[in-house]
């Protein structure tokens, strides 16, 4: 089997670890990366030791499928010009500056014959993967995504730059349609929005409570997920989590008739999965996917989903922020 020829769009701070990662992979050929920026460019071929191409269309002509990590308003442009020549793509999220844009390029994609993978890496997280086989029917879901400022990200407003990774996880983890939003947020630090809340009902009739923000002391990456038969506490910043499930040998009509220590009717499941960086195994399955030997995880139906809920999210915030705050 002839190894797919893959190569990267854009190596800046997130670009640069596509590059690191896909030179050393297997079952490809990495034929080099392209950015914009040509002192960029050199550093990273000295420093890595990977071929920079001149253009991004020379980039393009050379491989059979591309990872597109530039700022999210020229992801439309490279994703149609490779889309064009039939290259398969892995987009980092969010996956276009627009849902118009988003159907576009997946059109493009379905007449090309051409996959789309979302880049939305928490799918790949420790915590997420050893969750997973226990979650069952979410009720309720709390998330808190916080982070210092960096002006990486700030061109968008921060529900697309944070908290569109909680959006996704959230309705992969409750597979249901968002019927309704109600939202709320501020800008401090940029003229988009750099706090924001938002809660969402689903069809199922379970409902999320989420929180992003990029003007934090520190990181906190927290997902709580309460289900009939119990609660998780995740902390996607170390992978880390526990499953507190109900006893199934608790007659729980005997909770009303006296306090009772938890350990009573709670078990602690701890959750593992392998070590791994989240991103390599992305990348791994994006290969995989070129190669065939499996589906898209992350599918670009997935990122236009989870762009759409994050419009709508922004479009309610501006709705109900003050007229002086908008000005």
């Amino acid at each position: 089997m002839t190894l797919p020829r893959i190569g990267v769009v854009g190596a800046g701070a997130l670009g640069y670890h596509h590059v690191r990662i896909l030179k050393d992979l297997d079952g490809i050929e990495f034929v080099g990366f392209y950015d914009v920026d040509v002192e960029r460019s050199a550093h990273v071929t000295k420093e890595l030791g990977v071929p920079a191409f001149s253009s991004v269309t020379g980039l393009i002509d050379a491989a059979d499928a591309l990872t597109i990590v530039v700022p999210t308003p020229a992801h439309f442009e490279v994703a149609r010009a490779a889309l064009s020549r039939g290259r398969h793509l892995l987009i980092e999220k969010p996956l276009t500056t627009t849902v118009e844009e988003a159907d576009e390029l997946l059109d493009m994609a379905r007449s090309a014959g051409a996959l789309i993978q979302t880049g939305h890496v928490e799918r790949f997280n420790r915590a997420i993967r050893a969750a997973l086989p226990y979650v069952n029917d979410p009720r309720f879901v709390e998330s808190n995504r916080l982070a210092p400022f960096n002006p990486r990200g700030s061109d968008v407003a921060v529900v697309l730059d944070l908290m569109i990774h909680d959006i996704d996880l959230i309705a992969t983890l409750v597979r249901g349609k968002v019927e309704d939003i109600a939202a709320v947020g501020v800008p401090l630090l940029t003229s988009s929005v750099d706090i924001a809340n938002a809660r969402l009902t689903f069809s199922t009739g379970a409902v999320a409570n989420i929180t992003a923000s990029r003007v934090s002391r520190e990181k906190l990456r927290k997902l709580r997920i309460f289900q009939p038969s119990g609660y998780f506490s995740l902390d996607l910043g170390t992978g880390a989590g526990v499953f507190y499930r109900l006893r199934k040998d608790v007659d729980l009509s005997s909770l009303a008739a006296a306090p009772q220590a938890i350990e009573q009717f709670v078990e602690w499941v701890p959750l593992s999965a392998p070590e791994a960086e989240p991103l390599k195994l992305e990348l791994e399955s994006f290969v995989g996917a070129v190669r065939g030997e499996q589906p898209v995880p992350v599918s670009g139906e997935d990122g236009r989903d989870a762009l759409a809920i994050a419009l709508r999210i922004v479009r309610e915030i501006e709705r109900t922020l003050p007229a002086l705050t908008r000005a």
